[in-house]
């Protein structure tokens, strides 16, 4: 399995965008779905996390304001962000772990939140 992430960019501060995270090959036996991120000079943090039951988990400074999804066949990712702040630039980084365990990676998409 592949992870390819788009949907990246630069916006002001209170503006929305949608990340996605397609897969591509066979995916199955999914535990869980996330999205990270890294901001320049800071560790990798996890912003959300998706279960292949649908239960959601969220970064507290993010609740209320970032969804997560998938599409009905769990090969795509989605992250919703609403009302970014600019403590939200940093690159994102879509992740997919299995039950084998097995942990995939996608290449990451740049978001720059301006005030």
């Amino acid at each position: 399995v592949q992870l390819q992430a788009s949907g990246g960019g630069s916006v002001q501060a209170g503006g929305s965008l949608r990340l996605s995270c397609a897969a591509s090959g066979s995916v199955r036996n999914i535990h869980h779905m996330a999205w990270y991120r890294q901001a320049p000079g800071k560790q990798r943090e996890l912003v959300a996390t998706i279960t292949s039951g649908g239960n959601t988990n969220y970064l507290d400074s993010v609740k209320g304001r970032f969804t997560i999804s998938t599409s009905s066949t769990k090969s795509t990712i989605y992250l919703q962000m609403d009302n970014l702040q600019t403590e939200d630039t940093a690159v994102y980084y879509c992740n997919l772990v299995t039950w084998s365990p097995t942990s995939t990676w996608g290449q990451g998409t740049q978001v720059t939140v301006s005030s």
